[in-house]
């Protein structure tokens, strides 16, 4: 069931467009600010209280990446693989990643405090290679050509 502040903040979402179906993202978005993420039982939630169906509400949701199906750490670090990224140093950063939390792209820290996640694109070409931890982008983090900027970023999360 939709937590009251939930209901409140998705119906304040609701004012603002002529159909409560256009609210779908931001909905989603909504509860997993509260949640961590999306769960069954909250996209149930959701679709009732948007008068959609469930199967249109997950294909809203399985269109934009940023909504988190299962339980994740602390802190998610979205790891873009857009092209820019990938030409100039996504492999490099990805294995700094991996070896310094231990993890895979998709895994979280034994600790809870990490997840990895692969993304599309962060939109961030010009200073690629980029990551975005929670909301906040860090850019020009080739670990070859900016050593100990990984460390940096993730000493920031402690």
């Amino acid at each position: 069931m939709l937590t009251p502040a939930e209901q409140s903040e998705i119906q304040s979402e609701v004012a603002h467009y002529p159909y409560k179906r256009a609210v779908a993202i931001d909905a989603l978005k909504i509860v997993q600010k509260h949640r961590g993420h999306v769960s069954d039982e909250a996209m149930d939630d959701v679709a009732r209280f948007l008068e959609l169906s469930r199967e249109e509400l997950e294909g809203v949701c399985t269109f934009y990446n940023l909504l988190l199906r299962k339980p994740v750490g602390k802190h998610v670090i979205w790891v873009c693989d857009g092209v820019s990224c990938y030409l100039t140093g996504y492999g490099r950063l990805c294995r700094k990643l991996e070896s310094t939390l231990g993890i895979k792209p998709g895994e979280t820290t034994k600790d809870g405090k990490f997840t990895l996640l692969p993304i599309v694109c962060l939109g961030a070409c010009d200073h690629a290679p980029v990551l975005m931890v929670d909301d906040d982008l860090h850019r020009d983090l080739d670990p070859q050509r900016n050593p100990g900027a990984v460390e940096g970023v993730l000493k920031q999360y402690e």
